[in-house]
């Protein structure tokens, strides 16, 4: 009897109890190909109508598509369309993954914020010139992160009176207000550079982007979200996100559309869409994508203690200026002269909001960018200051590059400027300088690797102006 008993145990424990085993594979889910149950054919893939897919079944199908289909072109021809991931089905959807907790950053504290005046030093070291500029911004950023300072404090004391644990001598806290900043100047005048050197030296997360690529919700286009999604990616957490700057580039082109008779979606309505952003909100932004789907996973950033920079050249707002500055002049021997301001190469120094409402920038927007920082155009010292006093300077990028051959180079001061002459001819800023360079710098590059004897290359004015050739100094044979 006690055989008999430890036999069934023993059918039971190894589960080959036919009927057991029959019943459990009828409520099973099996396959609805190949009939397969799940304990079989491993995980099924749930489809609509009640459907179930084994991944050997799914593969096998996919495969077949592809051999009668052209699949690449049918992506090709409609961009927003994804082909079916074997990876993505197998898996969890991204909102039904528990999600790893993001480690909270350190809280901000003064001593770890460095001064306008020491930003502004480091600043001198990579930035020529632009010294209104760069005491803007450094005082500009040294006040957010002030700020970023007291709403912790604000939040730890909102948390402190909702436990019931708040002191009764606690001093009264302020909220501060956000300050985001606006950059004009012409084109190559450094205000991206400016931007990217002020994230390095800080190092926050930055993103930089080009407004003439965002339109309206709903249309081809990046979405508005889309510039914190990139801060986001650039971060790469959430918490050190939010205190990150973004940069948008090109804001001028998103400026209100003169005599349109369609929809304006890619210029007031982009302006309309930013200003939840700029003030600071709670938006959801898609995680590794630059628009929202079904598909991608989503996080919740709050753009409150983001430091909004947006720049553009402006082109035409001097004109607007000077209009204005005109229309104030009066009659009689005390009267400024009509052509006053024709000449003045720092016209943007006097822009006022009146000037941007008119160039075509919203009321709104401009009310969330306090702080209006033109750049002054570049001249011809402030371009040969550029090609050699930075850190990073475009001749000594040069010359580290001939030092790797063991050759000395050399730039003399009338090179340079007729190096500065041509840049300012071309009328694109500093942006110019690496292309004259490189142009004149080619043959040189190629040839002196041939002789082990070059000492020093000497760079001519006359090499530069195409007259003549470089002066080229043999290695002394001792």
């Amino acid at each position: 009897m006690a055989e008999s008993d430890d036999k069934k145990n023993a059918i039971t424990e190894s589960g080959h109890d036919g009927k057991g085993q029959e019943q459990r594979e009828k409520n099973e889910n099996r396959c609805s190909l190949c009939g397969r149950p799940e304990s079989a054919a491993g995980t099924l893939i749930s489809m609509p109508n009640g459907m179930h897919i084994c991944a050997d079944c799914m593969e096998k199908s996919l495969s077949d598509m592809r051999k009668h289909f052209d699949i690449d072109s049918l992506l090709d021809a409609a961009p927003g369309m994804q082909f079916l991931n074997m990876g993505d089905l197998m898996h969890p959807a991204p909102h039904e993954q528990k999600q790893e907790e993001e480690q909270p950053l350190p809280e901000f504290e003064m001593k770890s914020v460095p001064a306008p005046h020491v930003i502004r030093r480091q600043l001198d070291q990579y930035v020529v010139g632009q010294e209104h500029a760069k005491k803007v911004l450094s005082v500009a950023v040294y006040n957010h992160y002030k700020r970023i300072i007291e709403e912790e404090k604000i939040t730890r004391e909102k948390k402190a009176e909702s436990d019931g644990k708040a002191k009764q001598d606690t001093p009264w806290l302020v909220e501060i207000d956000k300050s985001n900043v606006l950059l004009l100047g012409p084109t190559g005048s450094g205000k991206t550079y400016l931007v990217q050197t002020l994230a390095k030296l800080l190092d926050v997360p930055l993103a930089i982007t080009d407004a003439t690529s965002l339109t309206e919700a709903g249309y081809i286009g990046d979405d508005i979200e889309s510039v914190v999604s990139k801060l986001l990616a650039a971060g790469n957490n959430v918490a050190k996100a939010e205190h990150g700057i973004i940069f948008v580039d090109e804001i001028d082109k998103i400026a209100r559309k003169k005599n349109a008779n369609q929809r304006d979606v890619s210029g007031e309505a982009v302006q309309q869409g930013m200003l939840k952003l700029l003030e600071g909100a709670e938006v959801e932004v898609p995680v590794g994508a630059t628009s929202k789907n079904a598909m991608v996973p989503m996080k919740l950033v709050n753009t409150k203690n983001i430091l909004f920079i947006v720049g553009g050249a402006f082109s035409g707002l001097e004109d607007i200026i000077r209009e204005r500055l005109n229309r104030h002049s009066s009659i009689g021997f005390q009267a400024d002269l009509k052509d006053k301001y024709d000449d003045d190469r720092y016209i943007l120094r006097k822009v006022t909001t009146e000037d941007l409402r008119k160039f075509g920038m919203i009321p709104e927007f401009l009310g969330r960018l306090p702080i209006v920082c033109p750049l002054d155009p570049l001249d011809e010292d402030m371009l040969m200051e550029i090609l050699s006093k930075p850190r990073n300077a475009i001749l000594r990028q040069y010359e580290t590059l001939l030092a790797m051959d063991e050759v000395k180079l050399t730039f003399e001061d009338g090179a340079l400027r007729a190096i500065a002459k041509q840049a300012l001819e071309k009328d694109t800023g500093a942006r110019a300088l690496r292309s004259i360079i490189e142009s004149f710098m080619l043959d040189i590059m190629y040839e002196i690797p041939k002789d082990d004897n070059i000492g020093e290359v000497v760079i001519t004015e006359d090499y530069v102006e195409h007259r003549g050739a470089p002066k080229i100094l043999m290695r002394s044979s001792g």
